[in-house]
Order: C-alpha cells, then sequence, then structure tokens
C-alpha cells in the first residue's frame, strides 16, 4: 500500500506541475489574442477600401492586366498554406491543412500541377515528414506577423504568378487560412488570390471585406473614371498593394484564430488536469484507507492470537 501511496503522489505532483504550465500558456494566449483580434480589425477598413478601389478600376478599364487576365488553360496553380510555428493549439493546423488537402486534391483532378507555399513550422513538418516536395516556405512569425512578413510572402507569389509557365511560374494562386469568427469559432477558408475575381457590385467577401464597387440606387448617375496617366499604370501601382495586403490580413486572421484555438485548448488541457488530479486523490485516500484497516486487522489479529495462546 506504501508503494501505491508514492505512485499516486507523484502523479498528482506532476500534474500540478503540468497544469501550472497550461494555465499560465491560457493567460498568455488569452492577453495576446486581444490584440491580435484588435490588429486584425484595424486592418478591415485598408482593405476594404483598396480593394473598392482595385475593383473600380479593373471594373471600369479596358486593361488586360497580367494579375487579373486568367489564362486560357491553367497548368499549374500555387497553393499557399498557412498553419502555426508552435503546438499545443489543438486542431488549428490540422484543419488548415487537411482544407489545403481538399484543396489539392480538386486542383489535381482539374488536371494542374499544384505547388505548395508553406506558412509555419506545422505545414513544413507536415510535409518533411511525407517526403512532400514543396517551393517555398516561411516561419517564425505566425503568431505575432508584421507586414514585411506579408511582402515577402506577396511579392515571391506575384512573380511566380507574372512567369511564363514553361520557366517555373504559375497560373493561378490560392490562399488557405483560418478565418477568425469568434473566441469559439475558427474556420479555414480557401481564397483564390490571382488573378484577382472582380466580383458584382453589392457582394462581400472574405472577412466581410466589400470586393466590389459601391452598388448605385435606380436612376442614380454613375460617375465617370479618368485615369491619370493611364487606367494601366493605375493597376500596376495598386495590384501588389492589393495582393501584399490580403496576404497580411489572412495571416493576422490566422494569428488571431491561433491564439484562441490555443487558449480553448490550453483551458481545456487545465480543466483536464484538474479531474485528473482529483481522480488520483480520490484513488490515494482509498488506497490510505485500505492500508489503515489492513494494519487494524493485523492489529486485531495479532490480540486476538495473544489471547488464544494465554488460554
Amino acid at each position: 500500500m506504501g508503494a501505491q501511496m508514492r505512485i499516486y503522489r507523484q502523479r498528482i505532483k506532476s500534474v500540478q506541475s503540468i497544469r501550472k504550465i497550461t494555465n499560465a500558456m491560457e493567460l498568455i494566449a488569452a492577453a495576446r489574442v486581444v490584440k491580435a483580434r484588435q490588429r486584425a480589425v484595424e486592418a478591415m477598413p485598408y482593405t476594404s477600401a483598396l480593394t473598392r478601389a482595385v475593383s473600380a478600376v479593373a471594373t471600369n478599364a479596358n486593361e488586360d492586366h497580367p494579375l487579373t487576365s486568367a489564362k486560357e488553360t491553367a497548368t499549374r496553380a500555387g497553393v499557399v498554406i498557412i498553419t502555426a510555428d508552435r503546438g499545443l493549439a489543438g486542431a488549428y493546423s490540422v484543419s488548415a491543412i487537411k482544407e489545403s488537402n481538399e484543396l489539392i486534391e480538386k486542383l489535381r483532378g482539374e488536371g494542374k500541377e499544384v505547388l505548395p507555399y508553406l506558412v509555419g513550422r506545422k505545414a513544413v513538418t507536415y510535409y518533411n515528414f511525407r517526403r512532400r516536395e514543396f517551393t517555398a516556405e516561411w516561419s517564425g512569425f505566425t503568431d505575432a506577423p508584421q507586414f514585411e512578413n506579408a511582402r515577402e510572402i506577396a511579392d515571391r507569389i506575384t512573380a511566380d504568378f507574372l512567369k511564363e509557365t514553361d520557366q517555373g511560374g504559375i497560373d493561378e494562386v490560392h490562399i488557405v487560412y483560418t478565418r477568425f469568427r469568434s473566441m469559439v469559432t475558427q474556420e479555414p477558408h480557401v481564397l483564390r488570390l490571382l488573378p484577382l475575381e472582380v466580383v458584382e457590385a453589392g457582394d462581400a467577401g472574405e472577412d466581410g471585406v466589400d470586393l466590389s464597387v459601391r452598388q448605385y440606387e435606380e436612376g442614380e448617375l454613375l460617375p465617370e473614371y479618368d485615369f491619370e496617366p493611364n487606367a494601366n499604370e493605375v493597376l500596376d501601382a495598386l495590384l501588389p498593394k492589393y495582393v501584399r495586403n490580403r496576404v497580411f490580413t489572412c495571416l493576422l486572421s490566422s494569428a488571431a484564430s491561433e491564439l484562441a484555438a490555443r487558449q480553448r485548448a490550453m483551458k481545456s488541457a487545465t480543466d483536464n488536469a484538474g479531474e485528473l488530479i482529483k481522480n488520483y486523490e480520490r484513488l490515494a485516500n482509498q488506497a490510505r484507507q485500505a492500508g489503515i484497516t489492513q494494519e487494524i486487522s493485523e492489529i486485531v489479529g495479532g490480540a486476538n492470537a495473544l489471547a488464544d495462546a494465554q488460554k
């Protein structure tokens, strides 16, 4: 019984140490997710305004820009997969990878060659472990992305998109990220980034960003746009900014989702550790009571044996 008591005490001590760690990680994630959500919300007005400007130019100008013109026969597609650098975030990275695998299977079913671009160590580890090839990787910033990180990713995929296919270029770019809905709900989402899709007025895109020019009432005069120096140069200036900003917005949304998922996972781990400690304490008490009962039985048995011997 004494050996059992020692085992239970060691397990209780170990689980208590784990609970302290998970509780600390929960508090850290809770503190950081507030700032991450604020950054994502603050980025939305600029994203919406920039997207409306790009859509207005692309809609009202008869220009065939490389970033807005879909190729007749798309044979190669790039897929940017955003995951976490660290674990202990529940199914956050797994859900994004699963969504990307479904997208890759769909694209391959259309006869397209897929080139993965990986963001986050979890995606890199996933591909390296399975010995799958990928085109590029970025890591070390997923829970607190900066605009420079988005610029590096966007410039790389834009450069590859502008290349000819026979020179290693790609015909379209998709991005898989986790869309932040609330502290409880984060869902993986697929966005076709390039070529740019101009939607009808009044439609809204992912994250609530308006992707269209303003919808006008019946009978209202439509504005006439005059582009200086010309529409093509305006698109040359706006579209790279649009791609960088959309990548940055996806990174911010994914960062908020990662921290929210980590907070929820660590809270669940802390609660489970508390329940496990209670179970071990109950087992330890049962073992202690069994030991006391055995000792009493042995004392009573010994006393009875002595009494019988004296008769």
